[in-house]
């Protein structure tokens, strides 16, 4: 028995089966603690069970980003502005000239 009271994004190893997942969301008027294990799987625990685990506060581990497919790349951001060359698009390009919409249009 644990008197761990579940913290969002804290990490814990149930030490009885060695498993180490993160509390994602605990609800205390539902009596919910919401988990992700390492690979992704999620899960919830009612009051009671969590209290019944035999838990540990843990380190985060590793690799803990591979199940989102996380990189480091996608933690660098770029201070470089996209510009487009030509504000007006594809449509400024086309000649006037070139465009024949009958004798009811008159292009100017």
């Amino acid at each position: 028995m644990n008197n761990l009271i579940p913290e969002v994004s804290a990490w814990y190893k149930d030490v009885a089966n060695g498993s180490l997942f993160e509390v994602v969301a605990y609800d205390e008027q539902s009596g919910t603690v919401e988990y992700q294990h390492v690979d992704g799987e999620v899960g919830e625990y009612d009051t009671g069970s969590w209290q019944e685990l035999s838990l540990i506060p843990a380190e985060p581990p590793e690799d803990w980003r591979s199940p989102y497919e996380v990189n480091s790349e996608d933690d660098s951001y770029s201070d470089h502005a996209i510009v487009p060359e030509n504000w007006s698009g594809a449509l400024s390009d086309i000649e006037p000239d070139s465009l024949d919409f009958g004798d009811d249009f008159q292009v100017l």
